[in-house]
């Protein structure tokens, strides 16, 4: 299924944000534009040295060129553009007033609940209800106010993780800061000179450990060169919940919950993008002991940035793999030219599942005999352990976002997983722009 060449690109857009919007991450077809008014632009086209191919799998030029593995590649944005907005899927931004050229935001730390997959909600930590937090999203050069009204039972502060504030607003209990009562506001206010992906965060240890996090990312005025299409934000975390209980136990080594945006796999919503078109992926790790190596499949890419900003082009390094320490940031961009559903995961092998727990008596995976052998630990078990309810398959299956995808897609996502599901123009402008049911198996291709 080839996409059509005449009916690609996309509206241009204006600022990252305006003032009082709130988006959510799951709404796709705001960004887009009309036919009429979507630029045409025309593919690279592949000759076996220097080209780069746009839909279809390739390296493109030697090691070393601008299109060497899609490496500066541009998308179907034009240049000197401010950035594409940020993407969180299943999350929401934070709004913000304009209060005298100030752009003022209003956090609250409270007690919140999050079904991390369907019918699964505990009690957690979060900011206005939602765990993790709603992405704050700025510009270069902003002065920002963040009024913070804490609804704990306990005290807390606000870290901001990157930033180059002043000393005062850092945000450590006792160094910089008395700690914010319960019922009492705290005001933080400075200007914002850097650019890149960072974070805010309790620093009170164990508020940190039950979910208290959310993404701080600071578009530049101009968009990078080459500009990206589509811009997402994913936030990865590990909880322990014992049986029977609804509560995080913060003082376990042990976790049996592994999230991307607040969600377990298969109940985090696809990452969907254009055939062709050029995408970052912001990382956030904060986990509460384990680095998490992202593999995702199908495509090569370029770890491009850091929590310390972008990283000089000289420096880019290609990989499909990037391993990201407790409370690292990373910026990987590829050009998605590989159509299907591609899934994207924890590389850790107990990260890829959900709600292990220690067994009860013989050990599932005990040794195996037929008349001739004994093979240790096989068969392996893949499927059956989690039955959900009709309501509960309904929320994975029922999703506009999943349409198209295989039968059973969802037996194979689980724990700290999700899906890229890239696809050619004519069945992303279905998915996005219509509400026409999408056969099962529409977005599984074979080699043309």
């Amino acid at each position: 299924m080839n996409p059509s060449e005449n009916r690609r690109g996309f509206l241009v857009q204006g600022a990252a944000a305006t003032a009082g919007m709130m988006v959510t991450g799951t709404a796709m077809a705001r960004n887009l534009g009309t036919d009429e008014n979507r630029p045409k632009v025309s593919p690279f086209v592949s000759d076996g040295s220097n080209g780069y191919p746009r839909t279809h799998a390739g390296l493109g030029g030697p090691v070393g060129t601008a299109t060497d593995r899609g490496k500066l590649v541009t998308g179907f944005r034009g240049p000197k553009l401010p950035p594409v907005p940020l993407t969180t899927p299943d999350l929401e931004k934070l709004p913000f007033e304009m209060v005298k050229g100030v752009k003022e935001f209003h956090l609250r730390p409270m007690p919140v609940r999050r079904e991390l997959l369907p019918g699964m909600d505990f009690h957690l930590y979060g900011y206005n209800g939602t765990m993790p937090g709603p992405t704050i999203e700025v510009v270069q050069g902003d002065r920002v106010r963040i009024v913070v009204h804490n609804e704990l039972p306990e005290p807390t502060t606000i870290h901001w993780h990157g930033l180059e504030c002043p000393n005062n607003m850092d945000g450590i209990p006792f160094v910089t800061q008395p700690l914010i009562g319960p019922g009492e506001t705290f005001v933080y206010e400075f200007t914002i000179h850097q650019v890149g992906s960072m974070a805010y965060h309790s620093h009170v240890a164990m508020q940190e450990a039950i979910g208290m996090i959310g993404m701080f990312i600071i578009h530049p005025k101009v968009a990078y060169d080459p500009p990206v299409d589509y811009d997402f934000g994913l936030l990865l975390q590990q909880f322990n919940v014992g049986p029977a209980s609804q509560i995080v136990n913060t003082l376990s080594m042990d976790w049996n919950y592994l999230t991307i945006n607040g969600r377990c796999g298969p109940y985090t919503s696809p990452l969907v993008v254009r055939l062709g078109s050029r995408v970052r992926m912001r990382f956030v790790n904060f986990s509460t002991l384990h680095q998490h190596p992202i593999h995702f499949h199908g495509h090569t890419g370029w770890l491009t940035g850091t929590e310390g900003g972008r990283t000089p082009e000289s420096a880019w390094v290609p990989l499909n793999t990037i391993r990201i320490g407790i409370g690292e940031i990373r910026e990987v961009e590829f050009v998605a030219n590989n159509p299907g559903d591609w899934v994207m995961h924890c590389h850790m092998f107990h990260h890829t599942m959900n709600h292990m727990t220690s067994q009860v008596g013989p050990h599932i995976r005990g040794p195996q005999f037929d008349s001739h052998n004994h093979v240790a630990g096989f068969p392996q078990i893949m499927e059956g352990a989690m039955k959900m309810s009709p309501a509960a398959m309904e929320k994975i299956s029922g999703r506009r976002t999943v349409q198209g995808m295989a039968d059973d897609w969802f037996k194979g996502v689980a724990g700290m997983f999700t899906v890229i599901r890239v696809l050619p123009d004519d069945l992303y402008q279905q998915l996005t722009e219509t509400n026409t049911p999408i056969p099962t198996g529409a977005s599984v291709f074979s080699e043309s």
